[in-house]
């Protein structure tokens, strides 16, 4: 049994179609407690010219505010078929590791994460967040891949 997963959501659809693997795992028992993080990154291109202008602030404050509305309707989502989860919402310019870091502080047993399935020079050219938690992770990842969204 898996005492705590983690399920990084980046607002994707097929991010979310982790949800029904996570869904089948908890209905089976071999999960005790749910985590859903969603990574919020707060870079402004060209940030340095325009210094005096933004108020960085006043946007870390609305990305927040959209990921904690973002987790709120998955977790009612989750909660109508009687899954309690917990949400949390964190600052991170670098998702894959933001995702690693937190499993690793929090005694986290598995992260669950869809990939987008990219090969070649797409993968390359576009990376890949859960390629990146993969490496990054000490705890097992449970990848899902996106033809099994599509059933």
């Amino acid at each position: 049994m898996y005492q705590k997963i983690l399920v990084p959501l980046d607002g994707s659809k097929l991010a979310e179609c982790a949800l029904s693997h996570v869904k089948n795992l908890v209905k089976g028992g071999a999960v005790g407690e749910v985590t859903l993080l969603n990574v919020v990154n707060v870079y402004i291109p060209g940030r340095g010219e325009y210094a005096g202008r933004i108020d960085i602030n006043a946007i870390r404050e609305s990305l927040f505010m959209e990921s904690r509305k973002y987790l709120a309707d998955i977790e009612s989502r989750l909660a109508s078929e009687g899954i309690k989860v917990k949400k949390e919402s964190l600052e991170g310019n670098r998702p894959a590791d933001t995702i690693a870091d937190y499993a690793q502080k929090n005694g986290t047993d598995m992260i669950v994460i869809a990939t987008h399935g990219y090969t070649g020079l797409k993968k390359l050219m576009l990376g890949s967040v859960a390629l990146g938690v993969l490496h990054e992770s000490h705890i097992p990842v449970l990848l899902i891949r996106p033809e099994s969204c599509r059933m």
